[in-house]
């Protein structure tokens, strides 16, 4: 049975997601829906691209991947269908595929045609449901959409190296529940440019000299549990998706605060790693 996973900006109140998932079931009765997430920022390109390029290889090969982001048709924002690392993903060309496919390459990609066939002003509902369907039941790119070899970048994607080589400039992408804050600096991309140097990251007017594998290894487990003191405590961890994430340990923005609130951090701020001379 095939796999159609829903990732939007809609949130739990409005109907979109409701009437999205009965167009599914009035066209395909047999089929498995799942929701990634509809809580994505409105409209932020890098976050919901950040959560699928996450997400989809845990889903079984062949699963269709909707995504509603910015999805308006326009001019400069067409629909796309694409096949990669045998995955499909349907959403419009806005930058939200490129993060992923900076790493893989597409197997294939089109340019959604279908427009002058159904008549829309929600597209995700009549357009996105309508090629997630078509591919589901077996059917090819090529009906629904022209080839076309490119997509639309994302904006600071790829972290600034300066010209001497010591320091990496990158730039905050997504604030997860906690308030952590996970910037576009991955853990390959500075191994690379550290080459076993000290270094310095810089979050606004916040110095850190170390990046930790895990949120626990902080903990001196040696001093007794009252004494240790690192709950609320700023850190910087790759995190499991291997980027490089400013944390505060135990965080909850409802209470104490997380990186995001405490240190006055936001989605774009930059994040900066000076490397030391040997």
């Amino acid at each position: 049975m095939a796999i159609i996973t829903l990732t939007t900006d809609f949130g739990e109140k409005d109907h979109f997601v409701g009437a999205i998932k009965g167009a599914i079931f009035s066209e395909l009765e047999e089929i498995n829906i799942v929701d990634i997430s509809h809580s994505i920022s409105p409209f932020n390109i890098s976050e919901a691209a950040y959560i699928i390029q996450n997400a989809y290889s845990s889903f079984p090969k062949g699963t269709i991947h909707l995504i509603g982001i910015d999805s308006e048709l326009s001019p400069e924002n067409k629909h796309i269908a694409v096949k990669l690392d045998d995955h499909y993903f349907i959403c419009a060309n806005n930058g939200i595929m490129s993060m992923i496919c900076t790493e893989i390459v597409p197997e294939k990609l089109v340019e959604i045609n279908i427009h002058d066939r159904v008549e829309t002003n929600f597209p995700v509902l009549d357009i996105f449901v309508k090629v997630a369907c078509h591919i589901a039941r077996g059917g090819t790119l090529e009906v629904i959409g022209k080839v076309i070899n490119t997509i639309k970048p994302i904006k600071n994607l790829i972290p600034f190296i300066n010209d001497e080589q010591n320091q990496i400039i990158g730039s905050v992408i997504y604030i997860d529940n906690y308030g952590n804050v996970v910037t576009n600096i991955k853990r390959k991309f500075f191994e690379q440019i550290q080459k076993g140097r000290a270094y310095q990251v810089f979050a606004r007017n916040h110095k850190f000299e170390k990046i930790y594998n895990r949120f626990s290894d902080i903990i001196d487990f040696e001093i007794e549990e009252s004494k240790r003191n690192v709950d609320g405590k700023g850190l910087v961890v790759f995190n499991s998706s291997g980027y490089i994430e400013i944390a505060v340990y135990k965080s909850n923005c409802t209470t104490v605060g997380g990186a995001s609130t405490l240190m006055g951090l936001k989605n774009m701020d930059t994040v900066t790693i000076n490397f030391l001379n040997a």
